[in-house]
Order: C-alpha cells, then sequence, then structure tokens
C-alpha cells in the first residue's frame, strides 16, 4: 500500500535523529533539511531538544500528528514505536532503515511481521526494514550519499537493495543522469518492486510522471505482476531497464533432457524480460548508461555517424556497434570529398570521421551539419572528444550543446577526460546533458535498448490447435516420466507441428515391412534410453534391409531397450526448440541451432510462453548462429516463417499442457522449404 503520505507528507519525523551526521539518524535528517523539505520536520532523541536545529522530542508520545514516520533504532525497538505512532498520532508512512530483521534472524522475522501486521491494521505504508530510504522531489529520506539533482523528468530507480541503489547512483551522478525518485525496499516486507512498478503503472500520468524507470532486483516474487505493469507502463510510452541479480535454486536440479540441461531460472528471467520489452542490463555500467540514453532523442534506426579527434576510439566504438547488430556506413562521393576539403589536411571522413587533433570547434560544428543534413545514410550521430590537456575544451562542448538543441537526429558526446577536461565536463552536464564517458559501454548499451522487442501481445494463438484433444491425451497418459512415442506424437499431430513419419516396434519383420513402404535410406533409434546417442542406440543412413535387421538385433541388446523406431532418412540444417518449466515463471521455451550444438555451443534464445510471432522472430533473430538460419557462403537458409510457427505452435500447447516439465525437440530439420519434427521427448508430472 503507498499512500499520499509516503509520498507527499506535510510532517515527518526523524525517530533516532542524532547530531551525529554519520549516524543514519543524523543523515537522514541532514538530507531532509539540505533537500528543502517545507513541511513540519520533527526529532525524537530522549537527550536533546533540538536535533541539528530540528525540534526534539523526548518520545514519540509526546509528539503532534505526524504524516511520514522514520524510524533509524535498534530492531527490537520498532514494533512498539510503529504501533504507538499508527494507534495514536495518525501516522500512515513508515521508512524503517534498521537492520537486524528476517534477513538475520527468526526472532528478527517476528519482529518484521508484528511490524507489517499494525501497518496493514491502519493502511500505512512500509518501505523496509533494511532499506536507505525513499527520496523524491518532495522529500529526501535517505541516508546516503550522493543526492542526486532530482527532477519530475529525471529517472525512477527501484532498488532492492540499498547499498547497490547508492552505487547506481554514484555511476548516474558522474554521468549527468538526473532523477525523479529513489526506492530502496530492503527486506520489503510490505512494498516490493512489483509493488512499486504497480501503483506507478495504476497511477500514470504522462503529463507529470517520469516516463524512465530503472530497476534492480533481486528476487522476482510476483513475474506475471511484473510482467503485466512492465509491459502497460511500456505501452504508455516509459522506457525501462533493469538487472536481475542471482538465480533462484529451480535452476539447479540435474535435468535429463537438452532443455532442461541449459533451461535455469536466468532464461526465464531472459524471457519475462523480453515478453514485457524490458532492456536487460548486466552491470551498474551498463544500467546507467542505458539510463542516459533513454534521457535522448528515440532514435529512428540503426546507422551511426562517429565524430571524432582520436582515432582509436572511434575504431573500438565502431566494433562495438558493429558487434550489437548497428551500423557504422562509409560516408562517399561528392558530399564526403565536399566535407573533406572544409577540414585540415590529413582528416578522414569515411566514418569515422576524425578531424584531428587539431581540429577546431568549426570543424565540429560542419561535421554534424553534414551528419544533420546533408548524409541522409545517418540516423545518429557520435561526438567523441577528450583533452591530452593542453587545451581547455569549452568552446567544443559548447558547440555540442548548441547542436543538441536544434538537431532533429540524435547526438550522443562521449567526453573521455573527466579528470583533465573536469572543469569543461561539469559545465557540459550542468546544461542538463548526459556523458558517456566509455564509447564501448555506450555501443554495448545501444545494441541491448535497440535489439529489444516491443511488448509482446496477450492474445494467444490458437489458429490449428487442437486444444481438446491435447487435454484429452494428457489425462490419459498414466504416468509420470518420460511418456511413449505414441503419446509424444499425438500431441505435437494435435499442435499442428509437423513430424516425420515414424513406426515404433519390437517386432523386426514390422520394422523391415516399414522401411521397405517410406524406401531406404532409414534412421533406426532405440526406444527406452533416454540419451540414446550416448549408448550406441542411434544409426543413420541405413540403406539395406540386411543392414536394418543387424541393428534391430543390435539395438534390442542395450539395457532399458523396449523397441526400435524407424524413419526415413531426411536432410536439412538441424534446429532445436525445447521448454521447461520454471516455478512462479512458467514454461520457458528455448531455440536455436540443433543436434550436439545446442549443448555445447549452447547459443540458444529463450522466450515466455504463450509466445506471439513477433517474439518469436525476436528470438531467433538474436540467436548468433542467425547467419546460418539466413543462409550464407553459398548455402541456403532455412524456411525461417515454419520455424517460427512452429515455436508458437508449441507454445501454446504447453499453455494448455502444464504439466509438460521438460521437453525436447531435436532435431527439427529444416529446409528452405519445410522444417519437419525428426525427434522428440517429453516429460510429464501431474498433480497428485
Amino acid at each position: 500500500m503507498i499512500t499520499t503520505q509516503l509520498l507527499r507528507p506535510e510532517s515527518i519525523v526523524v525517530v533516532g535523529a542524532s547530531n551525529n551526521v554519520h549516524k543514519p539518524g543524523g543523515a537522514i535528517l541532514k538530507n531532509l533539511i539540505s533537500g528543502g523539505y517545507k513541511g513540519g520536520l520533527r526529532a525524537v532523541n530522549p537527550k536533546e531538544k533540538d536535533v541539528q536545529g530540528v525540534p526534539a522530542f523526548a518520545d514519540v508520545k509526546d509528539l503532534p500528528d505526524t504524516d511520514l514516520a522514520v524510524l533509524a533504532i535498534p530492531a527490537a525497538m520498532c514494533p512498539d514505536v510503529v504501533e504507538a505512532l499508527a494507534s495514536k498520532k495518525q501516522t500512515r508512512a513508515f521508512i524503517i532503515l534498521s537492520a537486524g530483521f528476517g534477513e538475520e534472524t527468526h526472532e528478527g522475522a517476528l519482529l518484521e511481521q508484528r511490524i507489517l501486521d499494525t501497518v496493514n491494521k491502519y493502511g500505512a505504508s512500509l518501505i523496509g526494514p533494511n532499506c536507505i530510504g525513499l527520496m523524491n522531489t518532495w522529500h529526501h529520506s535517505v541516508f546516503s550519499q550522493p543526492i542526486p539533482n532530482l527532477n519530475s523528468k529525471g529517472v525512477d530507480l527501484i532498488s532492492s537493495s540499498g547499498a547497490t541503489a547508492v552505487f547506481i547512483l554514484e555511476s548516474a551522478v558522474t554521468k549527468g543522469l538526473q532523477f525523479n525518485s529513489v526506492w530502496s525496499v530492503g527486506n520489503a516486507k510490505q512494498i516490493g518492486v512489483e509493488d512499486v512498478l504497480q501503483f506507478m503503472d495504476e497511477n500514470f500520468d504522462p503529463e507529470k510522471d517520469s516516463h524512465l524507470k530503472l530497476l534492480y532486483i533481486e528476487s522476482i516474487q510476483n513475474p506475471d505482476r511484473l510482467l503485466f505493469h512492465a509491459s502497460s507502463l511500456i505501452r504508455k510510452g516509459c522506457k525501462i531497464a533493469a538487472i536481475k541479480a542471482g538465480s533462484s535454486e529451480s535452476g539447479s536440479r540435474a535435468a535429463s533432457s537438452h532443455t532442461g540441461a541449459i533451461a535455469s531460472s536466468d532464461s526465464a528471467v531472459e524471457a519475462l524480460f523480453r515478453k514485457a520489452g524490458i532492456v536487460r542490463c548486466f552491470s551498474r555500467e551498463e544500467l546507467t548508461t542505458v539510463g542516459c540514453v533513454f534521457t535522448l532523442p528515440e532514435l529512428k534506426g540503426k546507422n551511426f555517424a562517429i565524430i571524432t579527434h582520436a582515432g582509436g576510439p572511434g575504431v573500438m566504438l565502431t566494433d562495438a556497434l558493429s558487434k550489437g547488430g548497428l551500423s557504422v556506413p562509409k560516408l562517399e562521393g561528392e558530399l564526403a570529398e565536399e566535407l573533406k576539403a572544409q577540414l585540415f589536411p590529413g582528416a578522414a571522413v569515411g566514418n569515422p570521421i576524425d578531424i584531428l587533433a587539431t581540429g577546431t570547434p568549426e570543424h565540429l560544428s560542419t561535421c554534424i551539419e553534414y551528419c544533420e543534413e546533408k548524409f541522409d545514410n545517418i540516423d545518429a550521430m557520435m561526438a567523441i572528444f577528450g583533452t591530452p590537456g593542453l587545451v581547455t575544451m569549452f568552446d567544443m562542448y559548447d558547440v555540442l550543446h548548441e547542436k543538441m538543441q536544434v538537431c532533429r537526429k540524435p547526438i550522443f558526446p562521449i567526453l573521455p577526460s573527466v579528470n583533465t577536461a573536469g572543469a569543461e565536463v561539469s559545465a557540459f552536464l550542468a546544461k542538463g546533458h548526459v556523458n558517456f564517458s566509455d564509447e564501448v559501454t555506450l555501443g554495448t548499451a545501444l545494441s541491448r535498448i535497440m535489439n529489444v522487442p516491443k511488448p509482446a501481445s496477450s492474445e494467444i494463438e490458437l489458429f490449428g490447435v487442437d486444444v481438446p484433444r491435447i487435454r484429452r491425451i494428457i489425462d490419459s497418459i498414466p504416468e509420470d516420466g518420460y511418456i511413449e512415442p505414441h503419446f509424444v506424437q499425438a500431441l505435437l499431430h494435435a499442435a499442428g507441428i509437423p513430424l516425420v513419419d515414424e513406426f515404433v516396434s519390437n517386432d523386426k519383420p514390422e520394422i523391415i515391412a516399414f522401411a521397405r513402404r517410406c524406401k531406404f535410406p532409414v534412421v533406426a533409434k532405440v526406444v527406452g534410453p533416454v540419451h540414446k546417442s550416448d549408448v550406441g542406440g542411434v544409426v543413420l543412413n541405413i540403406k539395406s534391409e540386411q543392414h536394418l535387421a543387424l541393428e534391430c538385433d543390435r539395438m534390442m541388446q542395450i539395457p532399458d531397450a523396449k523397441a526400435i523406431m524407424v524413419q526415413p532418412m531426411l536432410k536439412g540444417t538441424e534446429l532445436f526448440v525445447g521448454a521447461k518449466y520454471e516455478e512462479k515463471f512458467g514454461h520457458v521455451v528455448l531455440c536455436g541451432l540443433g543436434g550436439i550444438f545446442v549443448e555445447v555451443l549452447k547459443d540458444v534464445s529463450s522466450g515466455l510462453a504463450p509466445l506471439s510471432y513477433e517474439e518469436t522472430y525476436s528470438m531467433i533473430h538474436s540467436l548468433r548462429a542467425y547467419k546460418i538460419i539466413q543462409g550464407t557462403r553459398g548455402q541456403k537458409g532455412v524456411n525461417e516463417a515454419k520455424f517460427a510457427e512452429i515455436i508458437v505452435r508449441l507454445s501454446t500447447l504447453l499453455r494448455f499442457a502444464t504439466e509438460i516439465k521438460e521437453m525436447d525437440i531435436n532435431p527439427l530439420l529444416a529446409t528452405d522449404k519445410d522444417v519437419i519434427a525428426v525427434d522428440a521427448r517429453i516429460r510429464i508430472e501431474k498433480a497428485k
């Protein structure tokens, strides 16, 4: 529950306030005062009459009614203080900085529960315990530094960890990133990351509220709620980036399938973020860099011009952009020669545009004008300008400032000399700009942003999927575990997934008769052992009845062999699709190249069932091996539309068969005309 008293309190009391600003109770009071809080400010300290010039009370029972209480006292004292304030002083918001609760001991958890029961009883908000507090444009109720520039167009930061929030702020402040609010939810006993996101979504005002959200998440308690509200905010015009730290135990279980061996809780997070349209980051520097990119005009394309006076950084940035699927197109022809003639001899304009170390602010201005007005194949510009310490950069940065005000195409300032040109960089940031001091980090961040899909549609693709038949098949399976091949075939047929013709039997004459009908060469596989290849249970390219008879005799001697499966020998590129059920998240669907490559290379992409076609194409395109799927070096590509259709159909099957806990279709054999399932296995667990 997030109350007005938490967000815009008319009065605040710091319980445990101190004149020592190196203690939490002293630091938070100092931040409230220096932040210009305009409401009634009070302190509770039994030894002082006033604290830092604020009236002090010996006991909370002596206070007047107060909207928000910030507690910086031992954990054992907190439940009684919360009860007294909520019941007697109409306090409807609490921020508890203190540690020593459920994160440490069972006794601490009991104290925490008492506090939660009280705040819920009185309809109050609770941030923490074990947090650094809450900061917005109304009040700075945090005990930490730094305090960033705060305005309503800045970023909202929601963090599970107080210390991490501080380090994110440290990274952000040096880049000039401004904030609207900072939420440190700590133990999140009442209000967690999902709760804050839900409040922001349900109360979103596009005219007044920030459109930029950064998240640091240690535990996703409710994936569906996070997905729903993040997607909703993004559809309303917001941009969200997030770090998910750590992984749950659900990914650590030894798995018998290819998918089970690869999939993990991290795959589920990747899939959830993809479905929501969240930009996933893996470090504080990445997160704050993405946040800075969010503040600039939206990119309309993937073609960049790099303008610099230092060749090396331009080359490194080109590499980083290219690696992320972005482009630094060559500039040539009459216009390029015309630009070159206006620069010093030796300057290069092929892109990167290198105006040399002796290049002037006028040269920078001219290059930007050409990229803005004359080079049609450029969508955005990156300006890399530092100093060796011999000159000042004020004029150069003034040109950047002026051009960023008027250019339609985004300009990304990369000012690496934060020490030798510290004054110049600070003056540039003071004008409301951000700075990307490292070009490769920026290139990586841009590629993450540009490759994130839009939030997925919530509609389920049902065309051609026989849901009643799927349920009848699942209900008829007698026991848990890997199901018999005929059940696998039936489920895939019901989902509309094409299967190679096959025959399963332990009768050798019947097997040979089937091979004769479908025509040699054929493939023979043992039925029973899970990993057939490991026990010599797969033989390819059998060209005669005599060879098939010998293999049948041999395979039936393999331990656990129950029968032999025979299929026509097909050719094509081996693809893979599989799924694993993750607690809380549902089914994580994975796709990639098939055969042994899925486990050796682990080049797989994940999505959360059910999948839309847009999501599925995003998964396929994000594979490192996508060029093989497209076709490369004279080799034909595969039918990408058919591959996507199979993945979507599989995800729909899983939506209506939650008993499926692991499954593989490996390989799918793909040509430019068709994609067909050759081998599949499915493990089910029914509720007891």
